[in-house]
């Protein structure tokens, strides 16, 4: 903004610190004021939010900060712009650091809610008699399964091994290795389920 606006602009922030003067010329004079300053503030508080929302928020407690303290801006201090502009980075500032806050303490409510609400760590006895079952039911499930066909749903998912992998490891065709193992794996869903 041209310094030659500076005379009008601290001549419309006296105004506004006027008690003085009736309310309807100090709110005329702070609408000017706002008027020749807002843009530039507008964008100072967008680069430092990053946000257009954000930023009409912080313009917002800004402008209601310049119109409480308009009396204690000196000229000799600073350009009124200067000023208004330290006044709408601060209110920015401000506005992360309570951002910031809230979303730690959201997440520290969360923190909580999913602890009261989540299974610890420790294990639980229901679990683990459930997990045994389970563990017993599939043991006796495979020993029913032919020698070779155990073996290679064995290898397969609990060596994790590819059906390529198993039927190099095992000197077999492809097709017998597919095979064998989908209906391994029909079998142990029927045996299973009586179990379930």
């Amino acid at each position: 903004m041209d310094p030659s606006n500076d005379p009008r602009l601290i001549e419309l922030l006296d105004r506004v610190a006027t008690a003085t003067l009736p309310l309807p010329s100090r709110e005329q004079a702070f609408q000017a004021f706002y008027d020749l300053t807002c843009s530039k503030m507008y964008g100072l508080a967008l680069r430092v939010v990053g946000n257009r929302d954000w930023a009409e928020d912080v313009l917002q407690e800004a402008y209601l900060q310049v119109w409480r303290t308009a009396g204690t801006y000196r000229s000799s201090l600073s350009p009124p712009l200067a000023w208004v502009g330290i006044v709408v980075r601060s209110r920015a500032l401000d506005f992360l650091r309570r951002r910031n806050s809230e979303r730690a303490d959201a997440a520290l409510e969360l923190d909580d809610a999913m602890a009261e609400t989540l299974p610890g760590d420790a294990a639980n006895p229901m679990d683990t008699r459930q997990a045994s079952e389970a563990a017993w039911a599939l043991h006796e499930c495979l020993r029913k399964l032919e020698g070779k066909q155990r073996e290679v749903v064995s290898l397969a998912y609990l060596r994790d091994l590819s059906h390529g992998e198993l039927a190099e490891q095992l000197r077999l065709p492809l097709g017998t290795v597919k095979t064998w193992i989908r209906r391994g794996l029909e079998q142990l869903r029927g045996c299973m389920s009586r179990f379930a």
